[in-house]
């Protein structure tokens, strides 16, 4: 009999300290505030899990037997038709382009050692280029 009272007695006070711990209302506050975020990578995703924004370091590789060198690369997307924003910087200069994601309307800004220009492209393909 005497365990019995004990346990019910446990089991109150347990309860007790429950509600008091989901009735307490706390501001969610940080209490370390890291001041830099490291990483090698960062995706933003949205609701449905699509990457939306990125800062990605891409490795420099060789295509077409042409060396292109390491490039951080930020990327903002459109849910629907892809990249709108890319923004790359890397050794041999930095480059920007504004598109309606399908690849070929945008604007292209590009500030290297060897030239730098600004291409406009429309709907039809045409090409609009500027150079210094």
């Amino acid at each position: 009999m005497k365990s019995q009272r004990l346990l019910v007695a446990l089991t109150l006070t347990n309860l007790g300290l429950l509600t008091f711990q989901l009735v307490q209302v706390r501001p969610a506050e940080a209490k370390n505030v890291a001041p830099v975020l490291r990483g090698r990578a960062l995706e933003i995703v949205d609701e449905h899990g699509r990457v939306r924004a990125s800062i990605t370091i891409q490795p420099a590789v060789t295509m077409d037997s042409r060396a292109y060198p390491e490039t951080v690369l930020l990327r903002l997307s459109d849910p629907v038709a892809g990249p709108g924003v890319k923004l790359a910087a890397s050794k041999d200069g930095a480059g920007l382009r504004l598109g309606d994601g399908s690849g070929t309307t945008g604007i292209d800004v590009h500030a290297k050692a060897a030239g730098s220009f600004v291409k406009i492209t429309n709907r039809q393909g045409q090409e609009r280029l500027i150079k210094p």
